[in-house]
């Protein structure tokens, strides 16, 4: 079906005139976009078949339509050809040749852009006035092992605690109110294809195959996203069906680590047209067996995983312009046992008790989109069931429970979150706005008990059920006052509400708590030439509070903590490369804590207040030969300054938090016997750190070197990549804590030694 616009015959210009008016447009739908180019310029622009609902980069002042056309169709998968005088043609963008292995990029092209979902409209990062890193990964490429470990050494700002797969907890830009996996709601939603994830779990360590790219929005999102955002939004976007094309893929890969193990991994995907153009499914399978490090007792390679995981998708088009995706997706991923020693440098440690993990979800979600007259609608709901299970060595430090000859210690959680949203966004003349509605429902079980050694017998230590909601209805809008510069401004109007039971040993407790309120937003952004951005950006979140056991046993409230921060930011692109500068401050009251107790027990409290300042810097350049440099800084002060009495505190600094981190990255592409060839060195430096802001557990940690190798080649729909981590084979401690029953014991977590890998993979 072909489609166009054309300006009426009579205003029709000469060829002369349609390339020498000045162009500026903002960033628009597709549609709208080239419609105002053809009745701006006089020249007639068609296209076959319908135009995805992306968004367009904004042109300023440009002054010849080719170039025009060109910035304003970059990034969206289309190009523009001219086809007469006055004439042209908006055809998809050649596809390109085969690429990288996942996590390489190659050089950006000139022009390149991102189109940006992550903030519930299609932006492209060159014109989103807030703090954005974006991690692209291959569109067909396996990678079961590929982790958010792999994004957090990528990008500047995102800090993993090092539990071990499945247990970490995930910090945005210093915001990290504890090293422990309490029952204290995420600082960072994880998103995936706009239905979330996660509420208060760690992080399920989605294994990022087939994925497309990973967006992180930096600083509080509590205007778009509601509770439980204060740090930022991970959003993963997995690739879709694709409705008009059947590809396959299978990739198979290996690795060994010194010191350690042996394993193996792979992933099959499969996209099929069921109605060309209209139905189509899309099929994800992957496994590892991920070799270990650690030594216990007489068990080698003793923290081994394993992980199985399933995708998929049905991706429906209705009519020309509206599409409905159904997903659904499943992971579990085993740890055998723990990866903490005693010694510093340490990669073994005395026989005891296995520590095994288990962190296993499944998702469904369901997505329609489309247009309604000028506006942009999106509806989207979701469902996870999520099981996270922890079994711990309690021989030592479990006495004050009263039970003969403790051995293991279970916790078992699960998790349900049902997520509901719909929005709308368009123009009201030169207004661009966006609205939702959405309501939040999460669920959370813990059992907690105790296992004697030989006797067989369990002790219940408590169990608890929290139901959490959140509604809120949220609004954006940006004012554009001149070509250049735009104001923007929203909220979130929200109320939340918890229901939490408590059955423990000696005391037993309710409570339901009501928070009605309000989140605010507001940018400023100048945009002085094509490619250039400055911002300045004033953000607000909020978690709710809940009930925990005081040192006496009862059971006691605790507030909900609010967040804001104030940022500035500079990012420009250019024809060879980019760069993005931020600083940020932000303002944590009441801020919520999981908190060791002196039994081995975490409880969540109100902390206190911290102060967060820091500053990030990124740049991405292009050297010629298709060589590649990237860089990347973050210098940054989390301090709690007072605590949950309002009394001063000095050098108190919040928990794995490093003072700054710095990485490099140094990657060339050339063409050898008949290959095309991609060899890529980077490096990542992170700082000082500390455990706990608690004086009995404020340990050093951080003062890490990581390092990596990888050689890739593409021999048409064959790859083979090669990988070799911790080249360098240093030995940092990576994080100061594995066991809470032997917090009195010095504990390490060694940095993983060197490992070899490689995978193969074969397109279809």
């Amino acid at each position: 079906m072909a489609t166009g616009w054309s300006p009426p015959a009579a205003c029709a210009r000469t060829e002369a005139e349609a390339l020498h008016r000045r162009f500026t447009l903002p960033g628009l739908p597709l549609a709208a976009a080239l419609q105002r180019v053809a009745e701006a310029s006089g020249v007639a622009i068609g296209t076959v078949g319908p135009l995805p609902a992306v968004v367009t980069r904004p042109v300023h002042n440009e002054t010849r339509l080719a170039t025009a056309l060109a910035h304003m169709l970059a990034g969206t998968g289309y190009i523009a050809r001219r086809i007469g005088p006055t004439a042209w043609r908006i055809e998809p963008a050649p596809m390109p040749k085969a690429g990288l292995r996942q996590g390489v990029q190659p050089p950006l092209p000139p022009g390149e852009d991102i189109v940006i979902t992550a903030a519930k409209r299609q932006q492209t990062r060159s014109t989103l006035p807030m703090a954005i890193s974006v991690f692209r990964m291959e569109d067909v490429r396996g990678g079961a092992n590929a982790s958010t470990e792999l994004v957090a050494a990528e990008l500047d700002g995102l800090t993993l605690t090092d539990l071990g797969p499945g247990r970490n907890r995930m910090f945005l830009r210093g915001v990290a109110d504890s090293p422990f996996d309490g029952t204290s709601q995420s600082t960072v939603a994880v998103i995936v294809d706009d239905s979330r994830l996660t509420y208060s779990a760690p992080d399920p360590d989605l294994r990022l195959v087939d994925v497309d790219r990973v967006e992180l929005l930096k600083g509080p999102q509590g205007s778009l996203y509601g509770t439980g955002a204060l740090g930022g939004i991970y959003h993963v976007v997995t690739n879709q069906a694709d409705l008009a094309r059947a590809t396959a893929s299978i990739t198979a890969g290996a690795e060994a680590v010194d010191h350690g193990g042996v394993g193996a991994s792979g992933s099959a995907i499969l996209n099929m047209p069921v109605v060309n153009d209209m139905v189509a499914v899309r099929l994800v399978v992957y496994a590892s067996d991920e070799p270990g490090w650690i030594k216990t007792g007489a068990r080698d390679d003793s923290n081994r995983a394993r992980v199985f995981g399933a995708r998929g998708a049905l991706g429906w088009r209705l009519g020309a312009d509206w599409r409905v995706d159904l997903t659904a997706l499943v992971q579990e991923l085993n740890t055998a046992d723990s990866q903490y020693t005693y010694a510093s440098g340490a990669l073994a440690r005395p026989a005891q008790l296995t520590e095994p993990h288990d962190n296993d979800l499944t998702h469904v979600a369901l997505r329609a989109a489309g247009p309604l007259g000028a506006s942009n609608v999106v509806l989207v709901m979701g469902y996870t069931a999520h099981q996270v299970g922890d079994t711990l060595d309690a021989t030592q430090g479990a006495s004050d429970f009263g039970l003969a000859n403790p051995a293991l210690f279970n916790d078992l959680r699960q998790y349900a979150v049902w997520d509901n949203e719909v929005r709308v966004n368009g123009e009201l003349g030169s207004l661009r706005w966006l609205a939702g509605l959405s309501h939040v429902e999460a669920w959370e079980t813990e059992t907690r008990s105790l296992g004697s050694n030989g006797a067989g017998t369990t002790l219940q230590i408590d169990t608890s059920h929290h139901a959490d909601s959140d509604t809120g209805i949220y609004a954006d809008v940006t004012l554009p006052v001149t070509p250049q510069f735009d104001i923007e401004g929203g909220g979130r109007l929200f109320q939340n509400v918890l229901n939490e039971h408590r059955q423990g040993l000696t005391a037993s407790g309710s409570d339901e708590v009501h928070q009605l309120g309000v989140a605010p937003t507001a940018a400023l952004a100048w945009r002085p030439q094509t490619g250039r951005l400055l911002f300045v950006r004033f953000g607000m979140a909020n978690r709710q509070g809940g009930l925990d056991y005081d040192t006496d046993g009862a059971i006691h409230p605790y507030p909900g903590d609010r967040l804001t921060t104030i940022e500035a930011g500079w990012r420009e692109e250019w024809r060879d490369g980019q760069i993005d500068v931020g600083g940020f401050y932000t303002w944590w009251h009441n801020m919520q804590s999981d908190l060791l107790l002196p039994n081995g027990l975490i409880e969540t409290r109100d902390a206190g207040d911290a102060a967060i300042a820091g500053l990030e810097a990124s740049m991405q350049r292009n050297l010629g030969r298709n060589a590649r440099l990237e860089l990347g800084a973050t210098v940054q002060s989390a301090r709690l300054v007072h605590d949950a009495l309002g009394i001063a505190l000095d050098d108190t600094r919040l928990p794995a938090v490093p003072d700054y981190t710095l990485r490099g990255a140094l990657s060339r592409q050339f063409g050898l016997a008949g290959a095309q060839w991609a060899l890529r060195w980077g490096m990542r430096y992170t700082g000082p750190a500390r455990l706990s802001f608690e004086p009995a557990l404020d340990r050093r940690m951080g003062n890490i070197l990581d390092s990596d190798l990888h050689i890739d080649a593409d021999w048409g729909k064959t790859h083979l990549g090669f990988a070799v981590n911790n080249p360098l084979d240093r030995a940092g401690n990576v994080f100061a804590y594995g066991n809470p029953f032997r917090s009195t014991t010095p504990q390490f977590t060694p940095q993983r030694p060197p490992g070899f890998s490689f995978e193969l993979t074969r397109r279809f």
